[in-house]
């Protein structure tokens, strides 16, 4: 690797940041139609750039001759999960199979190490039809060289809108006969100081609710000064959240779902946390707040038209109210773990 070095990324330097954006975009893309899920140049800006208290991401580039090759992303917890980091390595095209995705992925590994970090995760994606294990796809097979576990296994599904008033009101029926003393409550930009507290433990649940696989992932602690922190990075990001809860008899929530959009893509938007409460479950609530939240997001964003989301191959529960809402398939991600 001739020339080959590695550079740390200043991402107030608009030059060195747009061009490492720039290969991260490219390798994205270059997995697939539909397939990579990049975020935008000035949304990861916003993020690395950011000091707040939930986070902290850091860059490298890989450098040859003055060319960025690849792109390393290093992403850490700061409130919990301390032993944990996220890694990202993209390679531009025509760069790859050089072994420069290796060299930054054991860079990042002793920069995760330096910071007393030791589960170790990172995701890679491929098209659908490879199958779960997604073996042959570059991800895929660089993080089995370097040693990780296929801990989880998503696919990606992804929604046309809108969808036809005459399917929601018919699924949102369905679900009312279910969940009778429950009040739904939608709304669009941050969480009503009312329901902050709540929305601050449910939100700390999503991760370790949902079906984890192998993953090493501690319970989150909820704190409503980190729910307002994210809303402030949303703003800075240019994103917008829509928001669907169910309240039960006294006012409490019980099941949330969101929804965000963001102004670098115009059209597109991307499911985020879906939850019910373990004491709401059986009242068909999950499929009740997704359809509440499609209603809001088709009246106050009518030129969004599309949406994506994850689902772990094993959420049969939250698969099947997707496929009930007319998502479909597209893709699929692997959630990669190793402890050092």
């Amino acid at each position: 690797m001739s020339g080959w070095e590695i550079v740390p990324l200043d991402p107030f330097d608009r030059d060195a940041f747009d061009r490492w954006h720039a290969v991260y975009e490219a390798a994205e893309k270059a997995t697939g139609e539909h397939v990579g899920s990049p975020w935008t140049l000035e949304e990861i800006r916003a993020l690395m750039q950011d000091r707040g208290t939930r986070s902290r991401s850091a860059g490298w580039s890989g450098v040859v001759d003055g060319e960025v090759v690849t792109a390393g992303w290093l992403r850490v917890p700061l409130r919990d999960n301390l032993d944990r980091a996220e890694l990202a390595v993209h390679t531009a095209p025509g760069h790859t199979r050089r072994r420069y995705a290796a060299a930054m992925l054991a860079h990042l590994e002793q920069a995760a190490r330096e910071r007393g970090r030791s589960v170790l995760v990172g995701t890679a994606a491929w098209p659908h039809d490879l199958g779960p294990d997604g073996t042959g796809s570059p991800g895929r097979e660089l993080a089995r060289k370097a040693g990780y576990d296929l801990a989880l296994g998503d696919v990606k599904r992804m929604l046309r809108l809108p969808v036809a008033d005459g399917v929601l009101e018919e699924l949102a029926a369905e679900a009312a006969a279910h969940h009778q003393g429950y009040d739904l409550l939608s709304w669009a930009g941050p969480v009503p100081d009312e329901l902050l507290a709540d929305w601050a433990r449910l939100d700390a649940l999503v991760e370790t609710e949902a079906p984890m696989g192998d993953l090493e992932l501690e319970r989150t602690n909820p704190d409503p000064a980190a729910v307002r922190e994210g809303e402030a990075m949303l703003v800075a990001q240019g994103r917008t959240a829509y928001h669907s809860v169910a309240l039960d008899r006294d006012g409490r929530m019980v099941a949330f779902t969101q929804v965000v959009a963001t102004v670098h893509e115009p059209g597109r938007s991307y499911q985020w946390g879906t939850l019910v409460d373990r004491s709401a479950r059986g009242h068909r609530l999950g499929l009740a707040v997704k359809v509440a939240n499609l209603r809001l997001l088709q009246a106050e964003a009518p030129d969004i038209t599309l949406v994506s989301t994850y689902n772990a191959e094993s959420n049969a529960q939250m698969i099947q109210v997707n496929d009930r809402i007319g998502f479909v398939p597209v893709a699929r991600m692997g959630e990669f773990q190793k402890r050092v």
